[in-house]
Order: structure tokens, then sequence, then C-alpha cells
């Protein structure tokens, strides 16, 4: 809280007038990360690119950037926060989690949006939840190793999981009878 009051350059009165605790204060911050998804996270992968699977590497490039500005020594706050409080606090748990599908629900977007570029029956809300999986575990495992090789590792397989799933779709098409 100390850190909070000296950054924001206010004092405690006023700090505890919104938020009469650190849960409430946590909450509020939570609440906030809903609505900064689209302009801070997800807008910047759309302005990359109009390609909605290059978008997912987009935005994971972003990500990459943080952990290169940061020397990997922090990472997703709401990965963070899920790995410190979600077990004692269930609202704060529950606005972790809304942060999540939130995110999903745009990568989702993104592959919804790619069509028959993808295979038939894929599923693209699975597929959207593995690119949050491979995002925060390549981040938790750049922080831990100090070093990017980690999530660039994550990031490759994850690209060479789409190329086979693009490559996939391409033979359903290819095979499929003219006009249907």
């Amino acid at each position: 809280i100390a850190t909070i009051l000296r950054e924001a350059k206010v004092n405690a009165g006023s700090l505890y007038h919104f938020f009469p605790g650190k849960e409430a204060l946590l909450v509020g911050v939570l609440e906030r990360y809903v609505g900064m998804l689209r302009p801070c996270v997800t807008d910047h992968a759309e302005a990359a690119t109009n390609d909605p699977i290059d978008r997912v590497f987009a935005l994971l490039g972003f990500y990459r950037e943080g952990l290169v500005q940061t020397g990997c020594a922090m990472g997703c706050p709401i990965g963070n926060l899920a790995l410190e409080l979600a077990d004692d606090h269930a609202e704060i748990r529950g606005l972790i989690d809304r942060n999540f599908r939130n995110w999903i629900g745009v990568v989702q977007g993104w592959l919804d949006a790619a069509g028959e570029r993808l295979p038939e029956g894929t599923d693209r809300a699975g597929l959207a939840q593995f690119v949050l999986t491979v995002m925060e575990g390549g981040i938790m495992q750049a922080r831990a190793a100090r070093d990017l090789c980690p999530f660039d590792a994550s990031v490759a397989q994850l690209r060479a999981y789409f190329d086979a799933l693009l490559a996939s779709a391409r033979r359903e098409q290819s095979t499929q009878p003219e006009g249907s």
C-alpha cells in the first residue's frame, strides 16, 4: 500500500476513502483490467495485422516485449495474481477468471474470423484457451529462468501446431469435390 500511495502521490486517507481495504483496492484494479483488455492489450495485435491468426502471434509478441523490457522479471499481472491470491478470495478469483475468459474470448474471435483456414471441427474455444496456457506458462518459465528461451520455445511449438492445423485445413479443402 505504501508503494501505491507514493506512486499515486496521494495520502492514505484519500485511498481509503475510495477503497476501504486492500481487497477492495485489488477488486478495483481487476475490474479496471477488464476494461483495459482491448485498448491496452489486444488492440495492439489488431493494429499490427489484419490476419486473424497472425494476431495471435502479435499478441504473444506483445507479451514477449514486456518480458524483454523487464529482463524477464515481471509477468502477466493477472497471471501473477492468479498464482498468489485466487485461492483465498472468492471475489478476486472470479475477477481473475473473468479477465482470463475475456482474453480467451478475444482470441477465439480471431480464430472464428480465420474461418475455413482452420480444419472443420476445430475447437476454437479450446484452442484459444490453449493459446492463453502457452502464453502464461511461457511467461512463468521465462521469469523462473530469467531468460526468454522458454517463452520463445513455447511460442515456437504453438506456431508449429498452428502450421499443422493450417496445412490440415488446406488438405481438407483440396480433397472436397468442386462446388461443395
